[in-house]
């Protein structure tokens, strides 16, 4: 089995990292720059940046914001909101990002995974999906889970692998900030269906979450923001546990 992934995540808005509760609710959680370098000393094995609100307010993710962060980490790094456009990758990735996270303009322009696949190569695309469970199943969300699309869950992950996406981050909105544990059968099922990593993300609030996103929910990485932010849990004590319960990891 490959050594499994603990990515602490910044959700970015107005330039400080905050962190809500079912996308709602969003409190402060500290600055950015200085949780990117004490993550990256702990041992995180990648770190994501989301501007959850550069999609919803039409414009562009913070590029000094992402330089700043990347001149102080030595992992790799995933910055995803408000990339509409090939320039918006070329921007990221002069900035120092390794990969872009695309979401609510995939589910718009599904052909921009293409394009970013086929100029970029598929490891520095990854698509994330806000996704719901409704009456009609798993429904994906876009502008930062604020409007639902006709996008279903699993076909909608199918068509961006098969488009080109080097990788899908999936986050139950059900879940996110919750703090009960991540969505593992769907996780399971996402895993099983698609040849790409899945990324778990959204209900993180003990080490055994993480323990049952890999052992059951078959996750190849798992992603939390505020248990990390707030001092809940530390990524080392997380990585050693992790490895007591089997689960093979980079120390």
């Amino acid at each position: 089995m490959l050594a499994k992934r603990i990515i602490p995540c910044l959700d970015i808005k107005d330039g400080q990292t905050v962190k809500g509760t079912n996308f709602v609710n969003l409190r402060q959680a500290g600055d950015p720059v200085e949780l990117a370098r004490i993550y990256s000393e702990q041992g995180a094995d990648e770190l994501v940046f989301l501007d959850i609100t550069a999609s919803f307010e039409g414009r562009k993710t913070f590029t000094d914001l992402v330089r700043r962060i990347a001149e102080n980490i030595s992992i790799p790094f995933t910055v995803g909101g408000g990339i509409h456009e090939l320039g918006d990758v070329d921007r990221l990735l002069e900035a120092g990002a390794d990969k872009v996270s695309v979401n609510s303009a995939a589910i718009r322009h599904p052909e921009l995974i293409d394009e970013i696949a086929g100029h970029f190569g598929s490891q520095v695309c990854v698509l994330a999906v806000d996704a719901r469970q409704t009456a009609d199943g798993w429904r994906c969300y876009l502008n930062g889970g604020r409007v639902e699309t006709d996008k279903e869950l699993f076909s909608w992950t199918r068509e961006a692998q098969e488009r080109g996406a080097g990788e899908v981050l999936f986050t139950s909105m059900d879940h996110d900030g919750v703090k009960t544990g991540y969505a593992n059968e769907a996780l399971a099922a996402l895993s099983d269906g698609l040849s790409i990593p899945v990324i778990a993300s959204g209900g993180a609030g003990r080490m055994e979450h993480f323990r049952d996103a890999f052992l059951v929910g078959k996750a190849d990485a798992a992603l939390a923001a505020s248990v990390f932010h707030f001092g809940e849990i530390k990524i080392p004590d997380l990585k050693s546990y992790l490895c007591g319960q089997g689960v093979p990891m980079r120390i």
